[in-house]
């Protein structure tokens, strides 16, 4: 077991899936949005990615610009920056896979979560793959309370920002994405409900000059 954390971290189950089925390969630049510490980047960092992450805590980027300068020291601390998703300072296209796991229902309305999802979506490549894990409603519509603004308190306790299939549909319909896997959910014994949504970019590359 120690083996395996050494080399994978605590890797979100779902991103490790899209490793083993060949999206996310040597050589692609990866954007971790949200990346706090750096819990999915120990693989990617020690097999020689190309690897960003942004947070908008400061301390989280202290945690993960110490754990890059020890796995991966070629890279330059200015790869990881405090910056929240909705004004991120990468340019367009920068990025192959775009991370944003356990972020977006942290939004404190819709409109704060289409800026951070266009933030995000902004950095891919044409043909880049965005993998996200959010909370959601999807197997708990008659157990979490509304709030307001898609915010809702969850039966755990907590209040969160909630998709639902259908808002997941129509944000892929308008980024001009197509679905990389069937939505995922998975409902943590009627406490709260975890959907991973992973998006393939169709966009075309720019003309040549």
């Amino acid at each position: 077991m120690s083996d395996l954390l050494a080399q994978f971290g605590q890797m979100d189950i779902y991103l490790f899936d899209q490793l083993l089925r060949s999206r996310i390969t040597p050589g692609m630049r990866i954007v971790d949005a949200g990346c706090g510490g750096g819990r999915n980047l120990v693989y990617l960092l020690q097999s020689g990615y190309e690897v960003f992450g942004v947070d908008a805590d400061a301390s989280s980027l202290t945690a993960v610009r110490a754990l890059a300068a020890r796995l991966a020291p070629r890279l330059p601390p200015d790869n990881f920056r405090v910056e929240p998703l909705e004004r991120l300072s990468f340019p367009d296209a920068f990025a192959d896979v775009v991370i944003c796991s356990a972020v977006l229902h942290f939004a404190r309305d819709e409109a704060q979560f289409d800026a951070m999802l266009r933030g995000c979506w902004r950095l891919l490549a044409p043909g880049g793959l965005f993998f996200a894990r959010l909370a959601s409603s999807i197997g708990l519509e008659d157990r979490v309370q509304p709030l307001g603004d898609r915010r809702y308190r969850l039966p755990d306790g907590s209040e969160r920002f909630l998709v639902d299939e259908a808002m997941l549909m129509d944000r892929t319909r308008a980024l001009g994405g197509s679905l990389a896997d069937p939505i995922k959910t998975t409902v943590v014994q009627d406490q709260r409900s975890m959907t991973t949504w992973v998006v393939r970019s169709t966009k075309s590359p720019a003309p040549s000059a």
